[in-house]
């Protein structure tokens, strides 16, 4: 599991701050949300936590058992979904998961068709993903997150394309894999989407 240490942190576009000076600490293992109204930098903060894009100001650290991990190997050991990150569209449910493999571990070693069971996906596992309406690209994204081997995951508003039924399963998915991970939840103020954390950092 992964921590976090951010330090007078600050993200500027065109000469305009999205925010500045924020400094916490995301302890290995914790469960954490980050909330705002829209266009407060909540993408923007996940994706510097990713190590995806640089801070401005201040820094951000990751330590794994006290050993430093640098931002250029961040990724090996990283998992973020967000509405606006799609997936290889002309792969299939099964080819995803195949490809992934490729670079993640899965949890207990799970078989494609155990992974596709739970993401409830069995009807369109042979189905091109271009054709899947966004609720079911989310839930096949949230899948591979929840279920992958990496020590920190973020999730960037995790139920926006989700109706209610698929809500309680995120939920579900939550509960039962979002254990011993580092785990960061981007939302707008929407609790259903970040239950049980260990603190909230506010933009």
């Amino acid at each position: 599991m992964i921590q976090i240490v951010a330090s007078a942190c600050g993200k500027k576009y065109r000469g305009k701050w999205v925010f500045r000076n924020l400094g916490f600490t995301i302890e290995a293992g914790g469960r954490y949300a980050i909330t705002g109204k829209n266009g407060s930098g909540k993408s923007t903060l996940i994706n510097i936590l990713a190590g995806y894009i640089k801070p401005s100001e201040g820094t951000v650290h990751w330590k794994h058992n006290q050993a430093t991990i640098l931002s250029e190997t961040l990724f090996k050991h990283v998992f973020v979904t967000a509405p606006y990150i799609e997936p290889i569209e002309e792969f299939t449910f099964s080819e995803l998961i195949q490809f992934q493999r490729r670079f993640k571990h899965f949890t207990g070693s799970l078989s494609t068709a155990e992974i596709i069971k739970i993401a409830n996906l069995e009807e369109s596992r042979e189905k091109p993903l271009r054709f899947y309406s966004s609720g079911m690209k989310q839930r096949a994204m949230l899948t591979l997150a929840l279920l992958s081997e990496s020590m920190l995951l973020l999730l960037d508003e995790p139920c926006v394309n989700l109706d209610r039924e698929t809500r309680s399963w995120y939920a579900e998915l939550l509960n039962r894999f979002g254990k011993d991970k580092t785990l960061v939840i981007a939302s707008n103020h929407n609790e259903e989407e970040y239950p049980g954390v260990d603190s909230v950092i506010s933009l």
